[in-house]
């Protein structure tokens, strides 16, 4: 018999503008006390160019968060969704950053309109030998679990990643680049980077990794290792699983 799970955990974010005169240190304000009054906890980020959340709790409460959520926020919240025996966020932590995902350069997100690829499709594209596979995350999560092939930046931070791609890809050689990463947000912002450099042709895993592991069947899964993940979980697998990888991250600050 199935032993029902007990916490939802959900994983949203979304790009639109969200003006600065309206204060977002209020809009953070109202947030906070949602999530306190209804028992969850988990982790926000919010600037003038959109909001990028992991959260869980009670599924009840996680239901009532994204209805008044879209208010606060004036928006449609779009979620990924896990459940698991425990909650693996200890409290409420809401920060207003310049960016949602630090990359320190200015990038017209819509230029990244086309380039999605569902999960049904990656598997075929990162298999063309003309294709490169980049992996946007950092070195320590790469060293969890990648994809087969994938090239590893070797970065510590994500704005370190148009560094090494200005040292090592050569928009005249390399003209097909497929990047995924953890949920999909960074890639949001460096694939119409890449555009933007001259690539001619990118995509970019919609959903991220995290979407894959739920989707796709670990017998063809061409994803090697655990997904690591910034909360208590560490790592999951496929179906989204507490994995059992350690922290490299904690590693690698000792």
């Amino acid at each position: 018999m199935s032993v029902e799970r007990k916490f939802q955990i959900i994983t949203f974010y979304g790009f639109k503008n969200m003006d600065p005169l309206g204060d977002l240190f209020v809009v953070k304000d109202n947030l906070t006390n949602l999530m306190d009054a209804l028992d969850l906890r988990g982790t926000m980020i919010l600037s003038s160019e959109g909001y990028n959340s992991t959260l869980g709790g009670d599924p009840r409460s996680v239901s009532e968060f994204i209805s008044r959520a879209n208010e606060i926020l004036d928006t449609t919240i779009k979620s990924k969704s896990s459940f698991h025996d425990e909650l693996p966020f200890k409290r409420i932590k809401i920060k207003v950053k310049p960016e949602i995902v630090t990359l320190k350069r200015p990038v017209d997100i819509a230029k990244g309109v086309g380039t999605h690829v569902g999960t049904a499709e990656w598997n075929r594209l990162i298999r063309e030998p003309d294709v490169v596979v980049l992996d946007a995350r950092n070195d320590y999560e790469f060293r969890s679990g990648t994809f087969r092939n994938a090239v590893n930046p070797g970065t510590e931070k994500f704005n370190d990643l148009p560094e090494f791609i200005e040292h090592n890809l050569d928009p005249k050689k390399h003209k097909k680049v497929a990047m995924f990463c953890t949920g999909g947000i960074r890639c949001e912002k460096f694939a119409p980077y890449m555009m933007e450099q001259g690539f001619e042709t990118v995509y970019q895993l919609d959903g991220g990794i995290l979407k894959y592991l739920e989707d796709v069947d670990p017998q063809e899964s061409l994803w090697e290792g655990e997904c690591f993940v910034f909360d208590d979980r560490v790592t999951v697998g496929h179906n989204l699983q507490k994995g059992n990888s350690l922290d490299l991250s904690q590693a690698d600050a000792s």
